[in-house]
Formats: structure tokens, sequence, C-alpha cells
């Protein structure tokens, strides 16, 4: 099947490029010309997803389940299997994903070449980590198995590369073992940025999961307030059933007007009093607690027919909360708020990838309504502080940053390069590579 896809997750930026799905990966699907990018289920924010101009080669029709070990929980299916079809597999039979985002609707393939990480980020580290082995198909044909141990150099390539060394096959993933499908949840209220990082030291100790949703709006002496989310799953035996499909979806995208300071303020105002009391213990199924916006289909459209930009990056931390106060400041004096901004603190785990996100430190993720110019400008002005400190931000979230500043946030782009499949690229590759190489 051909067709046409426009936009990533974002609605932002917008391509042309053909489409052809894939049902069994085989050599015959890398005929013809032009450029080539295998494509999940499109949850990448930005451009990273995209391919103007060339192919996306949509693995989604790759779906099957080819083993699993209910001893070891070792489990090897092809990529295009989404984690929502794998959790409808393991969960029941006892088993949980390793790490997971905060859409199960991601693809197998996805998951591996974007290094998804979690809210257990902490504890168990980046979703590679738990990659015991993956086959890639090349351009010229070739078919590789890839492994810490076999194929090294592309097996760090591929984790966290984005989708240009080649076309994943299978994954051989080791799952975790549950006994419930609740989790045990605190939702726990704090006031400011120092709390946040008073919580954090306590419950990344006591919890595997931990979260932050932060109110982006709040200043002065309330800057950074909003409520730390953590849970475990839930011990003894507890029922074992996967979520359903959501049951709303928004129908058409809203009017751009809809979303402006005074809006986000109200929302962030009334979400972060909702909750009365300081601590809320609570005993939920996983669907709710790692999955809450796929409660809603498309919610996407709520931002309206301009978009928006995710912004997440990651930065060390050593005991001073200085400088994401002075970057909470400058979202706040913005005027450019969030209704979904994200906080928490990333274990000391190392990536496997080359361009794996996460380093040790704090990470804050959010989402900017389009508006043009003053947006630009805001995550442009991030992105400089980002890069005096020894940061980076996400490129699956990323559909702006300049190629000067994935040159330093990324400084093994190079060695990365050499393992690039020649007809394997991408609207954010040439984008953030083009201008850094004219530039040497």
């Amino acid at each position: 099947m051909v067709g046409v896809k426009g936009t990533s997750w974002g609605n932002f930026p917008r391509a042309q490029q053909t489409v052809r799905r894939i049902d069994w990966p085989g050599e015959a699907v890398l005929e013809g010309k032009g450029t080539l990018l295998p494509y999940g289920y499109g949850r990448s924010y930005g451009d990273s997803c995209l391919n103007d101009g060339g192919t996306l080669l949509d693995v989604t029709g790759s779906e099957r389940l080819i083993a699993f070990d209910p001893a070891s929980g070792v489990v090897r299916a092809e990529a295009g299997v989404s984690l929502e079809q794998l959790l409808a597999f393991a969960v029941p039979r006892g088993w949980f994903l390793p790490v997971t985002p905060g859409t199960k609707y991601v693809s197998l393939g996805g998951a591996v070449a974007n290094d998804i990480h979690g809210k257990n980020h902490h504890r168990a580290g980046t979703f590679g980590r738990h990659v015991r082995a993956f086959e890639l198909l090349r351009s010229d044909g070739t078919r590789l198995v890839c492994s810490p141990t076999q194929n090294p150099g592309l097996f760090r390539a591929t984790v966290g590369g984005l989708g240009l060394t080649g076309l994943i096959v299978w994954v051989e993933l080791v799952l975790r073992p549950i006994t419930s499908a609740l989790i045990d949840s605190e939702s726990i209220k704090f006031a400011n940025l120092d709390e946040f990082f008073a919580l954090s030291a306590e419950s990344d100790a006591r919890f595997e999961y931990t979260v932050a949703w932060v109110d982006c709006a709040a200043q002065g002496e309330r800057l950074g307030r909003g409520l730390y989310l953590c849970g475990n799953h839930a011990s003894g035996p507890g029922p074992l059933y996967a979520s359903p499909p959501p049951r709303l979806a928004a129908p058409f995208n809203a009017p751009d007007f809809a979303l402006n300071r005074w809006t986000i303020q109200a929302f962030n105002a009334l979400y972060y009093g909702k909750q009365r009391r300081k601590v809320a213990e609570k005993r939920v199924h996983y669907e709710g607690f790692f999955y809450p916006l796929d409660a809603v289909g498309a919610w996407n459209r709520i931002y309206g027919a301009r978009g928006f930009l995710q912004y997440q990056f990651a930065l060390p931390y050593t005991g001073d909360a200085g400088l994401t106060k002075e970057i909470f400041a400058r979202i706040a004096a913005s005027k450019l708020g969030s209704f979904l901004a994200v906080l928490k603190m990333f274990g000391d785990l190392p990536s496997p990838g080359l361009l794996s996100f996460p380093l040790p430190g704090v990470t804050l993720a959010l989402d900017f309504p389009n508006e043009g110019a003053r947006t630009f400008a805001l995550l442009e002005e991030l992105d400089g502080i980002i890069r005096e400190n020894g940061g980076r931000v996400y490129p699956a979230k990323d559909a702006r940053m300049s190629a000067a500043s994935f040159k330093t946030f990324y400084p093994e782009w190079r060695r990365f390069a050499e393992y690039i499949d020649p007809r394997f690229s991408s609207s954010f590759w040439r984008r953030v590579t083009q201008e850094a190489v004219g530039d040497e």
C-alpha cells in the first residue's frame, strides 16, 4: 500500500513522502530510488520520523510474535509489534515491559531506535539495556544479527540511532516479572523546586517509578510547584489483565485561540489544586499510571492546526538547583506556558547507544503550542543554557534545534555516522548534520 504521510505527532513540521507498508521485511521492500526511513506509530514529536521527499517504510503490518520463554521472560517479536500488543500478550502471563514511555503506541523497532526511557530510569536505565539482540536488514540486502557481543558497533549505533542504520526486522527483549497488573501509587504535592529535589532524593530509593508534573506558569516562591507521582508494582497475587483501547478521541483540531497564556495558567492552577491532601495513596491499574494520555485518542489535536513543539532536555545535577530554577524562571517569564510539563531525575546507569539521550541528572519535558517566532526564540534561548552546561536535547522530540547545538549535545555523531546505511535518511538528520558539515 502506498500513500502520503505529512506530519509527526506534534503536527509540525510537515513533509511530503511516499509510504510503503511492510508486512514481512525482505529485500524487496528496499527496492526503488531515493532515501528510506522506518516508520512505526508516528509518536515522535518532531521530524526524526519524517523523510521529506523520500519513502517511509511503515512497519506496523509486521507484527508477529516469534518466540517466548515463559521461564525467563525473553520474547522475540517483529519490529512492528506495538508496546500495547506486547502488553496484551505479556501481562496475563505475569510479565511487564522493563521500560515504558508515556504511551503504549510505540513499535518495538521505534523503542530501540529512540532508546526510550521511562519513570524507572533510576532503576532500569533505558530500553536498550534490556534488548538482547535484533536483526538488521541493510539496503544491500545484508541481514545482520546485532547484540552487545555480536556486531557490537552496529548494535550501539542502532540503539538510539533514529532508524538510520537500516530496517530492524525483529527484537529480542527481556521482560520483567509481575504478580499483578496493579500499581501501588502515591501522589505528593510539593510547593517548589527545592521540595521536588528533596522528594526525589527520598522517593527514588523507595519507588521503582517516579516522575513529577510541574506548573510551569508559577513564579516566585511557587516556582516549579507540582505533583510528585511514584509507584511500585503491587506485591502478592492480583488481577493480570491488559488495558482496553481508548474510549474517547479528540474529533478535530482545537481552534488556535483556545490555547493561550490565560487558559494554560488556569489549567495549571486547577490541576495543582485538584489534590487537597499533601499525600494521596491509591492502588491503580498500570494503564492509568503509565498512560493517562492514551485514554484520549488523537489528543495532539487540542493544540490546533499549527501543532505544538515538545521540548525535552537533560542536564547534569550535582545538588545545586540554581540552573533548573533559572530555566523555569525563563519559561514562566516568557508567558509561553505548557499544559504538560514532566520533571524527573535520571539515574546513572549508562545507556548503550551512541546517540542515546539520557544522562545522570535532571530531565524536563514540555509541550509548547506553536506560536511561531516567539516559541522558537524561547527554545533557542534554552538550547544555549543546555549547551553551556553539558546537557542535551532529545532528538525524538525535536523539530528545530540547530546543527551546531546537535553537534555539541552529541559529540559522537561523527562516529555514529560511520554506521548509517547509505540509503537511509530523515528530515531530522539532514537538518542537524548538513549545516554542521559545512561549518567544519
